[in-house]
């Protein structure tokens, strides 16, 4: 299917991210960076319609229909807005029959993280955190495999999905999470174009948001 997609001369590759207090809608057609098209926007007091109307205004019924990859951010990020996000996209993924994926944001930031802070040799580690409110933090670990100077050559892998810690009492790099709403959007639009042949038309089912913790922490 996806290989069939691929051959056709335009295909469009759709993300959708959330952050804190934000979200956002990425396209990129036929892989080419300078398509690129986002959206983003702070959370309102009705941010299940208005997720879905916005999403309307920024992407035309045309260009859905040339779709053949989605891919979203799983979180941690805020509860609900995660929540909304995977249902918009798994309910998109189903009706326009075409493959999902997914990644956590600490994975999406994890390059931006790396680079900024000059890691590049290679297999080495270093956790991504967020401090809770009340008590704790979650973490997730990150392992630079390809230790190319070029930060935008960089490969990242995600060898601890992200959850929730008592302490962290790492001895290996630990960096806060930092989201960038522009720059995380286009990473996870490099992401999924990356993985473009290594998910199928039922993918959908097996996305979840990551529900670490509480709405109320």
């Amino acid at each position: 299917m996806i290989n069939k997609l691929k051959q056709k001369e335009n295909y469009i590759t759709l993300v959708i991210h959330s952050t804190d207090n934000s979200f956002g809608f990425g396209y990129r057609k036929n892989n080419n960076l300078e398509s690129d098209e986002l959206f983003i926007k702070k959370f309102d007091n009705d941010l299940c319609n208005n997720l879905i109307n916005d999403l309307n205004k920024f992407i035309s019924k045309e260009n859905l229909h040339k779709v053949n990859k989605i891919s979203v951010s799983l979180g941690p990020a805020n509860f609900n807005a995660s929540r909304l996000i995977v249902v918009l996209a798994r309910t998109i993924s189903q009706q326009i029959n075409c493959p999902l994926d997914s990644f956590s944001s600490f994975e999406i930031m994890a390059k931006r993280i790396a680079s900024k802070n000059n890691i590049f040799t290679n297999n080495q580690s270093f956790w991504i955190y967020k401090k809770l409110k009340r008590k704790g933090f979650i973490a997730g670990k990150y392992e630079i495999c390809h230790p190319e100077k070029k930060p935008s050559h960089l490969v990242i892998r995600e060898t601890v999905l992200p959850k929730v810690f008592e302490e962290l009492e790492s001895k290996e790099l630990v960096f806060e999470a930092t989201y960038d709403d522009k720059e995380d959007l286009k990473e996870l639009l490099n992401l999924s174009n990356k993985g473009l042949l290594n998910t199928n038309v039922n993918s959908w089912q097996k996305v979840l948001p990551l529900y670490l913790i509480s709405p109320i922490n």
